[in-house]
């Protein structure tokens, strides 16, 4: 080898080397302190026996105290957690009923709720229907055809709810995709023709549980203890914590144009980590392993994004992402990247981790982070990989320098 193609040699490995190293990611959120979206991306250390959890907890906000039920009064609400799991049966826009008045063809029959909120009886002026319950617009029909000169007393009526329409709500705050939701109705595949003829309707697609799961679920870091109602010029407030402990909870019927806010404590919450009524089901992943083993993604069975349950971990994504196990003396000293983003402010984190040496701790789970929605993982090759590929490209010598360097 001349003494010019070892220059050039040298000078392609160092380009190599340079753009093959490994920095560790500047954040602007300080992970190492714990202060961080969740101070789990903390990466380890020898002298560090705080706990993730602990410090999670110090940055929690505690909840509000309710004391009114009108929006304009204060911030807090009505307390609605002792209206039972599904609360009154209320209507809303588009939904079907059977009026029967006693003796009365004229006015007996089904009946939609108007897109103004009303039902309309022949020959009777508009009835207020959304947001009430069947037996209020039952005894408001009665009052409305005697204010009509249509009877003399009150005629017997009565009002069915024969089947429910979507409804769309609004939600915002500690959800994961805070927008417009349309949630319960039926369609040629779901509905029942056995129960659209029965009289009555039910319905478990139009509460507030439904709400939150179509805006993608509650945050890690929302306050479910004072989840809000808005309808109206009224604010319900719930405790919906019984939904990540598999109890019973308020789970009210929401009907359109109501509003939903999710407070946040300002804190990320282990406890919400786990798939439930409110909290997503999944969270879809973005993966990239380019490893040794498989030379594409393609090859390697890695498909460009994947579902993973609700509560995966970091090491648990790993291990999904085909990044650990095979030669230690090719694969032991792989890297994982972590790219995420916290959701209350939108800032981005990059969290990188030592694989070999994070399996390798007794301690891996005060630095294990769960996965949430839209994160991406990719893994990086050990240097001995490198080492191997280098040779293969520019020669044993160029890969005997790169090695000397290392």
């Amino acid at each position: 080898m001349t003494v010019a193609n070892k220059i050039v040699g040298v000078v392609a490995v160092a380009v190599l080397v340079g753009c093959a190293s490994q920095t560790v990611p500047e954040n602007n959120e300080d992970a190492s302190a714990g202060e961080a979206y969740s101070a789990r991306y903390r990466a380890p250390v020898e002298d560090d026996a705080t706990r993730s959890g602990f410090i999670d907890a110090t940055q929690c906000q505690d909840a509000g105290q309710v004391a009114s039920d009108r929006v304009g009064a204060d911030k807090g609400g009505l307390l609605a957690s002792n209206l039972g799991v599904r609360g009154p049966e209320v209507l809303s826009i588009g939904d079907l009923v059977e009026v029967f008045v006693e003796q009365d063809e004229t006015f007996t029959g089904s009946y939609v709720v108007g897109v103004d909120g009303n039902l309309r009886l022949p020959f009777a002026k508009p009835v207020r229907a959304i947001g009430r319950t069947p037996a209020q617009i039952e005894a408001r029909v009665a009052n409305v055809l005697v204010e009509e000169q249509l009877y003399d007393t009150p005629p017997r009526v009565s009002v069915l709810l024969k089947d429910y329409a979507e409804a769309e709500a609004f939600v915002s705050g500690a959800v994961f995709e805070p927008r417009q939701v349309v949630i319960g109705g039926s369609d040629a595949r779901t509905r029942d023709v056995e129960r659209q003829r029965a009289l009555g309707a039910a319905t478990l697609s139009r509460t507030l549980s439904a709400a939150l799961r179509n805006a993608g679920g509650v945050r890690p870091d929302a306050d479910l203890s004072r989840v809000q109602v808005i309808r109206g010029g009224q604010r319900l407030q719930f405790d919906l914590r019984n939904a990540v402990r598999g109890q019973a909870f308020p789970d009210p019927v929401l009907i359109s144009g109501d509003r939903v806010e999710v407070p946040s404590r300002g804190c990320f919450q282990d406890t919400l980590m786990v798939p439930s009524s409110v909290t997503p089901p999944g969270v879809k992943v973005f993966l990239s392993n380019l490893s040794e083993t498989a030379r594409a993604n393609a090859a390697a069975a890695v498909p460009d994004a994947r579902e993973m349950r609700y509560g995966t971990r970091y090491l648990q994504a790993v291990f999904g992402l085909n990044c650990v196990g095979g030669s230690k003396l090719t694969n032991a000293n792989r890297r994982a990247v972590l790219f995420s983003r916290n959701p209350m402010t939108g800032e981005s984190i990059v969290i990188d981790r030592s694989i070999e040496s994070l399996l390798r701790r007794a301690d891996r789970d005060e630095f294990n982070p769960y996965i949430l929605p839209e994160d991406a993982m990719a893994c990086y090759d050990s240097s001995v990989i490198s080492l191997k590929n280098l040779a293969a490209v520019l020669g044993v010598g160029a890969a005997v320098i790169y090695a000397s360097e290392n």
